[in-house]
């Protein structure tokens, strides 16, 4: 059975992984209104995936014999300056998530809890990839500028990464 701290910082976890799909989800409206739609669906895949974090922790408490409590989520920015600003704050917030993973992880630790350390090493694998990527969008945006035919370029790569 988990134990009362960790639980609590698994369930802070959840509401992060949420408020995350919930960032997204907004990034994809930003997306679909400039008529980027491949970067749109990309941010869509992204908020989707947010959720399966969520699940994968809200099933674990549960496996553990815990207590799952949603928390409220609040909302997302809506507004952005452009493309690049939007994989900016994309790049921030992974990074925001991959510190809270690390705590959530050092909590274990710390609490000799195993099979949390366990479940965590996934998440701890997944954040560097998520890093990465939205690092190199980033980048390449950066490095385009204001190129209407370049950005409609990338747009169409994120397409074929989203499935889309």
């Amino acid at each position: 059975m988990l134990n009362a701290t960790v639980q609590q910082a698994l369930n802070d976890q959840i509401q992060k992984e949420f408020h995350s799909a919930y960032i997204y989800l907004s990034m994809s409206a930003y997306f679909e209104a400039e008529n980027l739609t491949g970067a749109a669906s990309w941010m869509r895949k992204q908020a989707g995936e947010e959720q399966e974090h969520a699940l994968k922790i809200f099933d674990f408490i549960l496996d553990r014999g815990g207590h799952v409590a949603l928390q409220a989520i609040s909302q997302p920015a809506a507004e952005y300056a452009s493309s690049l600003a939007v994989f900016e704050d994309a790049y921030a917030h992974e990074r925001k998530v991959t510190q809270s993973i690390h705590d959530l992880y050092a909590l274990a630790l710390r609490e000799n809890d195993y099979p949390t350390q366990v479940m965590l090493q996934w998440f701890i694998d997944e954040q560097v990839e998520e890093e990465k990527t939205s690092s190199a969008i980033m980048a390449q945006l950066k490095m385009v500028g204001d190129s209407p035919a370049a950005l409609l370029m990338i747009d169409r790569q994120l397409a074929a990464r989203a499935g889309g």
